[in-house]
């Protein structure tokens, strides 16, 4: 895949603010940040979009990444994601949104082009935002929550002391997951990625 296309439009779910830094909801905002940090690029304030943004390229000469933090907080994150794909020219088969997934198990990884948002608030907005669901999402599993505890409060509680022992090897690899989307493409990285 070559850069020709133009840019790709790296999104990373979460909530802004030192509170929720932690929190299960924000793992793509921790993604984002590796990301930028291999990129060798810093997020600024953009000034057309409420979102931070860093630019960078995979490697020498390699394809151009937009990465993205909306600063809107999570179920509006769609507003700055639209105006940004907008603004980059990029198209939705180019954006990628990195998120929590209650759907699947703790650092279990996955990659999909479209579908439904399993009740994620962030991919909700971006959809009604970009008017499709054709955009890629790498999916971060955090599993559900034990015994009763709501959903809501789960996602916005942050990584258990167990989960925090492999959580920046489990960033490191969603980190690797989306540069494969964007210099392989969905498929292959699916097939790299889903054995485990």
């Amino acid at each position: 895949m070559t850069d020709e296309a133009g840019p790709w439009l790296v999104v990373g779910l979460g909530n802004p603010g030192r509170e929720y830094a932690g929190n299960r909801h924000n793992v793509g905002f921790m993604v984002a940040d590796l990301l930028a940090a291999r990129l060798g690029a810093r997020f600024g304030r953009h000034k057309r979009a409420v979102a931070e943004v860093a630019e960078g390229r995979l490697g020498f000469g390699g394809p151009k990444l937009v990465l993205v933090k909306p600063l809107t907080y999570m179920n509006l994150s769609g507003g700055p994601v639209a105006g940004l794909a907008q603004f980059h020219k990029v198209p939705p088969g180019r954006v990628i949104a990195v998120h929590d997934e209650l759907d699947i198990g703790y650092g279990v990884l996955r990659v999909k082009c479209g579908g439904g948002e399993g009740g994620h608030n962030g991919l909700r907005s971006m959809s009604k935002s970009l008017g499709t669901k054709d955009y890629v999402r790498v999916r971060f599993g955090i599993g559900r929550p034990p015994g009763r505890q709501d959903p809501a409060d789960y996602v916005l509680s942050d990584f258990s002391a167990v989960e925090r022992k492999e959580l920046e090897f489990l960033v490191d690899r969603a980190a690797d997951v989306l540069e494969s989307v964007v210099t392989r493409g969905v498929e292959p990285t699916q097939n790299l990625y889903h054995g485990g």
